[in-house]
């Protein structure tokens, strides 16, 4: 595993994530007159990350419908988890795979020895084999860098920033402010910016978790040329079969190795970097222009 400047940045971010959740607290408990907000916004903040933390494999899976597989069912993917794994020198993960015909890959649990890659049925009929070994090399980096608990976090708070900026839009709050209208407009100004920066702290964090994922993946499989490759055809193939969109899908789509809905993967808000940037990375990488 390597080091770099994304875990710096990272922790940035989801420091200035939990400061936004404690600046709103305390928006609201001025413009309430109840400091018992502070607490409350804390406690729903840890339960929130707890929960998604605890049981982000189990939603992602059952939202995939993927089922486990044992050696004797894949022996390939086997080989490949477990020849990885020993060279990182961590716990070998579970494999799953979705019957989605989308291609796609994952990974998900909560720790290096809980961890689980889940692969589409898609990504299987795609890739050769050394571009699959590539793909998961990035997606065995993103459990043992502990990228599911970071992602869990930012979702999170991100989303609980959204639910609280959603009752100060529908919700009169008493107390202080009273009839002045700049605190009036200062806590609109805040209910619909607020979830704006969630979402843009949260893709911040997401992107850099991928660019990291995909280096260090590419360090670990020792092959470079075979992730990007591997990338551009997951964009192809799933700009011709894009995953349903669905509340369900949406709240794992960060998960996966390429953004699973095609065309949303330009968007503002998208939490994978555009993949162009990220195949030149990675050809700049092996020494290619």
């Amino acid at each position: 595993m390597h080091h770099h400047h994304g875990r710096l940045r990272t922790a940035g971010l989801l420091a200035f994530l939990f400061a936004l959740l404690l600046l709103v607290g305390a928006i609201v408990a001025y413009a309430t007159n109840m400091p018992i907000f502070l607490l409350i916004f804390g406690l729903i903040g840890v339960v929130s990350v707890a929960y998604s933390y605890w049981n982000s494999d189990k939603i992602a899976l059952r939202a995939m419908r993927a089922y486990p597989v044992d050696r004797a069912q894949a022996p390939q993917l086997y080989q490949m988890v477990e020849e990885l794994a020993g060279r990182a020198q961590q716990p070998v993960p579970r494999i799953f795979i979705s019957p989605q015909p989308t291609p796609n890959a994952f990974a998900t649990g909560r720790n290096p020895e809980k961890g689980v890659v889940c692969f589409t049925e898609g990504i299987l009929n795609l890739l050769t084999p050394r571009e699959l070994r590539a793909v998961t090399g990035h997606e065995l980096m993103h459990i043992y860098n502990r990228d599911i608990l970071i992602s869990s976090v930012a979702a999170a708070v991100a989303g609980f920033l959204t639910t609280i900026a959603q009752m100060m839009m529908f919700t009169r709050m008493g107390g202080r402010q009273g009839g002045n209208p700049l605190m009036l407009v200062g806590m609109i100004l805040a209910a619909i910016l607020m979830p704006v920066a969630a979402a843009l702290i949260q893709s911040a964090i997401s992107r850099t978790r991928e660019y990291d994922a995909d280096a260090d993946g590419a360090v670990l499989s020792q092959d470079p040329l075979a992730l990007a490759s591997a990338l551009d055809k997951l964009d192809n193939g799933i700009s011709r079969i894009p995953l349903k969109e669905d509340p369900k899908h949406d709240a794992h789509a960060h998960m996966m190795i390429a953004n699973p809905f095609g065309p949303r993967a330009k968007q503002l808000f998208s939490t994978h970097p555009p993949m162009e940037n990220r195949i030149a990375r990675l050809k700049e990488m092996a020494g290619q222009p």
